[in-house]
């Protein structure tokens, strides 16, 4: 079973090794990096599940970090602040972190703020779990949560049920009868315009979220959902 893993960002090397030990013996795969700019690069390469994130940082600090890396990723970051300070702590959440902790902190209680972001955000080992992810988008049909721009979307389970499959199979071009079939199921009777009333309100939810992805029609076929 693939193990999680953690970006830790800090200049102090102190803390990285304390957190690194910390996280490994709790089970985690850790990558320690020392400097904002190589921060974002390590981002995409490592493709962390969750970025523990120092504010005051050589190269570009904490909060350029977070713009840089919200612009293309959803993945849950905390952030570490020495400062305590409430502008701080909102300027944070508003970027796209999902938590903050305050220096100086306890190993023990990182660790039990990962895994309760971790469990907000839907991320587990558990490889049942029923979930999609594209840029600004998680659909979560285990929960039935879609997560739009990091903000939960209240979604009937239907539109939700008819996003997840679009989703699961991009660029397949699905007609109205299959979305029918594979969403409603056989027993259902009702007509096709059934799914283009749930396909206008999905388009309205998601409408301008992302330039990667579009839930498009096909004229005279059906629907897909596009990734560019």
């Amino acid at each position: 079973m693939d193990k999680l893993k953690i970006m830790i960002v800090d200049d102090d090397e102190n803390i990285c090794e304390l957190l690194r030990l910390y996280l490994e013996k709790d089970g985690f795969e850790t990558l320690t990096v020392n400097n904002g700019l190589k921060a974002v690069e390590a981002e995409g390469r490592f493709l962390p599940d969750l970025i523990l994130l120092d504010i005051m940082l050589p190269g570009i600090d904490g909060w350029q970090v977070c713009r840089e890396i919200r612009k293309s990723s959803d993945v849950p970051i905390i952030m570490l602040t020495a400062k305590g300070e409430t502008f701080d702590k909102i300027l944070g959440l508003e970027l796209g972190a999902d938590d903050y902790v305050s220096k100086p902190f306890d190993a023990k209680e990182v660790i039990a703020r990962i895994k309760a972001v971790l469990r907000r955000s839907n991320i587990s080992d558990n490889k049942d779990v029923k979930e999609v992810r594209f840029e600004n988008l998680i659909i979560n049909l285990t929960n039935y949560e879609l997560v739009v721009n990091g903000q939960q979307v209240d979604t009937p389970p239907k539109e939700l049920e008819l996003i997840y499959h679009l989703a699961s199979n991009p660029n397949r071009v699905y007609t109205r009868d299959q979305l029918l079939d594979e969403v409603w199921g056989f027993d259902y009777y009702g007509d096709s315009r059934t799914v283009d009333v749930h396909v206008k309100r999905l388009r309205e939810k998601l409408e301008g979220v992302s330039e990667r992805w579009v839930l498009k029609t096909v004229w005279g076929v059906g629907y897909k959902f596009e990734v560019k």
